[in-house]
């Protein structure tokens, strides 16, 4: 049986969400604060984590990046009463799954679970039969200079510091550069700086022992001693606190490192490779990053470009992310209309390669058709492209027809259309209420049970 963990302080809540998951055949587990969810999740190694946005000691996204860090293959999906579309995107960019607001509807909440399941089963499945992203070289002139010094220092020992924007694949080229070194038969072993909670970076660096403070249940490897050999990859540095630089660079310099609670020092050989999208120059000038660690960690830099400097790259890796999702997904999906490229094409890409990946998945999801039409792609990419999405007239079939105390319902009324397709009002509607099937059917003045049906016959993803 699949496993659930649920993460609210609010007791009832978490109560009733236990029934509903055990009556539908789910093993549960609550907790109701950060810290315990944490360790639960450790212990019980859940199938699907649900935790709620607002916890006493800490914030749900908190979780979530410790999470995804740790486990990211699984399913993480933040709940609120705070209907806040800024953190919603945020969330899905940091790997949330799905994001619902409260009060949630039992229907919806066991449908998303089980989503969550098969999307993880699907990643594994996937894994299994050898699909792993692979790295693109890229075909612009920033590309090439990424991919010259990479190859220049990867044979080498030196540190190295890679810089750019979130989402640009840091992580990819630290991963190249350990499989063209000398190491890359041993571990590689990635951490997110930012994810980790002050208190614990110590413990995850560098261990501990049994006992050495509240919550140590266990001797624990650090992951400087699980990199032994290898590579460790220490992303988003510049969050680090200023007591683990201190013992950062201690390792770094005398190659040794000391699990909290023990008096015995372990020696280590590890490369050091970190990332950032900060400015630690500037961090330094500040105070707030050791200068003497910058310089350790900076033997030799890596300028990521941003994906809108990169424009002779996007139809490459446009194609490479249809081919993953097509495949994550079960999809045939054979391309993009040339309007759609159009609008990538003008698009500012904030979130990088990050985010044309998300937005491909999306839209191979939604995509009816063998090519990925605008309908499938958000609001914001259309917006700023300045490419007007023409859309058939709406023909009222009554003109006698009240108007509505909410008049943007009548936008989506499935008594009010006749040449829009109907498979095309839900989906509107859908995406406009992030898919909550409650607010959904009354947005088309329908019940659930007649937009589930509808959903159904026209083969509706149920998100």
């Amino acid at each position: 049986m699949s496993k659930v963990l649920i993460i609210d302080d609010d007791v009832t809540f978490c109560m009733m969400l236990d029934t509903l998951l055990v009556k539908n055949g789910y093993v549960v587990d609550q907790s109701f604060t950060f810290e315990d969810g944490r360790k639960k999740f450790l212990e019980l190694k859940p199938d699907v984590v649900l935790t709620d946005l607002r916890l006493p000691d800490h914030d749900g996204l908190d979780l979530l990046k410790l999470f995804k860090a740790e486990y990211s293959e699984i399913p993480v999906v933040l709940m609120t009463s705070y209907g806040d579309i800024r953190t919603a995107v945020k969330s899905m960019k940091m790997g949330a799954f799905d994001y619902v607001t409260k009060p949630v509807n039992p229907d919806e909440i066991l449908s998303t679970v089980k989503r969550a399941l098969k999307s993880a089963e699907a990643g594994e499945k996937g894994k299994a039969a050898g699909f792993t992203e692979t790295y693109l070289e890229g075909e612009s002139a920033a590309s090439a200079r990424i991919n010259e010094h990479t190859r220049l220092v990867a044979p080498t020992g030196m540190s190295v510091l890679i810089l750019g924007e979130s989402g640009t694949g840091k992580e990819f080229v630290a991963r190249r550069i350990h499989q063209q070194s000398a190491r890359n038969e041993k571990p590689f072993v990635a951490i997110d700086c930012g994810a980790l909670p002050r208190d614990l970076a110590g413990s995850e660096f560098f261990g501990h022992l049994k006992g050495s403070f509240t919550g140590a249940y266990n001797d624990k490897e650090g992951q400087f001693e699980a990199a032994n050999g290898g590579t460790i990859f220490l992303d988003e540095i510049g969050n680090l606190s200023y007591e683990i630089q201190v013992q950062l660079l201690r390792a770094i310099q005398e190659r040794k490192i000391r699990r909290i609670g023990s008096t015995v020092e372990i020696p280590i050989d590890v490369r050091i490779i970190t990332a950032t999208n900060e400015d630690l120059k500037q961090a330094v000038s500040r105070g707030d990053f050791r200068e003497d660690l910058y310089h350790r960690i900076n033997e030799f830099s890596i300028q990521v470009q941003p994906l809108r400097d990169r424009p002779e790259d996007l139809i490459m890796f446009t194609n490479h992310f249809l081919k993953q999702a097509n495949q994550e997904l079960g999809r045939e999906v054979a391309g993009f209309s040339e309007e759609v490229m159009e609008i990538f094409r003008k698009y500012s890409w904030p979130g990088n390669f990050r985010e044309l990946k998300n937005i491909i998945k999306r839209a191979v999801l939604l995509s009816r058709s063998e090519k990925v039409t605008s309908d499938t792609l958000p609001d914001e990419l259309i917006s700023e492209s300045g490419i007007m999405h023409v859309k058939e007239p709406v023909i009222v079939e009554n003109i006698h027809t009240p108007i509505h105390e909410n008049a943007v319902n009548d936008d989506f009324s499935l008594k009010q259309t006749a040449r829009r397709s109907e498979r095309e009002i839900i989906i509107s509607a859908l995406e406009k209420v992030r898919f909550n099937k409650s607010k959904a059917a009354r947005l088309l003045n329908i019940d659930r049970k007649t937009l589930y049906n509808k959903m159904k016959q026209y083969d509706i993803p149920l998100q």
